[in-house]
């Protein structure tokens, strides 16, 4: 199925579980991977958040999403699709950092820095295609 309805979006809404099976969703910034077809099974997006948040927590308890197309205060744009998502570390997250600073460029700079002031590190993880 893979992931073509988020090509040229901003946001998509993350929907993680929690151990009730209850979801969370979250509007977040993300990056296509362009080395794979966002409508390939490949296909990779990237995310960040900062420390480890409640959706870091629930995603390496498990790590089934759902993901849709949205605005940024999370209005849903389009239809809900099955996922996984995995914390990366080393040069996968490194990678995802990059497509990220690249495609939020200046705005993501720009709170990276004033994130830089906080003890909390980055967490960056990939969605893949269920």
């Amino acid at each position: 199925m893979g992931f073509a309805a988020f090509a040229g979006h901003k946001y998509l809404n993350l929907e993680t579980f929690k151990k009730s099976g209850d979801g969370v969703k979250t509007p977040v910034w993300f990056a296509a991977d362009p080395s794979a077809s966002l409508d390939s099974n490949d296909a990779k997006l990237y995310v960040y958040t900062i420390g480890v948040s409640g959706k870091v927590k629930r995603i390496r308890n498990n790590p089934r999403v759902r993901i849709a197309p949205c605005d940024m205060r999370g209005r849903v744009l389009g239809e809900w699709v099955e996922a996984r998502a995995e914390v990366v570390t080393g040069e996968e997250a490194a990678r995802g950092m990059q497509l990220l600073n690249r495609k939020y460029f200046p705005w993501k700079q720009l709170l990276g820095f004033f994130a830089s002031f906080s003890r909390r590190g980055r967490t960056v993880f990939v969605i893949r295609p269920a």
